[in-house]
């Protein structure tokens, strides 16, 4: 099933985000459940969320996907909401 994580930055997450993307990748390609994922942008341009589709079997397996995420970690973010998601187009 996928699930869409829709992650806010905390205001002045800027700098966490950009300290541990490093780690949030490395998690994303080892986890092997992530189909489609980007940062979501400020007015700016900035990155100031993310957007991550997940193939989990259920969404206890989708939050602890999140959970588990190096950026949840750090205290990256203010909000987090796991929706499920249906691909109709792409």
């Amino acid at each position: 099933m996928l699930y869409a994580l829709i992650c806010d930055d905390k205001p002045g997450g800027l700098e966490i985000r950009k300290a541990t993307r490093e780690a949030h990748l490395a998690y994303i390609a080892t986890t092997g459940v992530v189909t489609q994922a980007g940062p979501l942008l400020d007015a700016d341009g900035n990155m100031a969320g993310s957007l991550v589709i997940l193939d989990v079997p259920d969404l206890a397996a989708a939050e602890a996907w999140a959970a588990n995420d190096p950026y949840a970690g750090a205290g990256l973010f203010a909000q987090v909401v796991i929706r499920p998601w249906k691909k109709v187009i792409g």
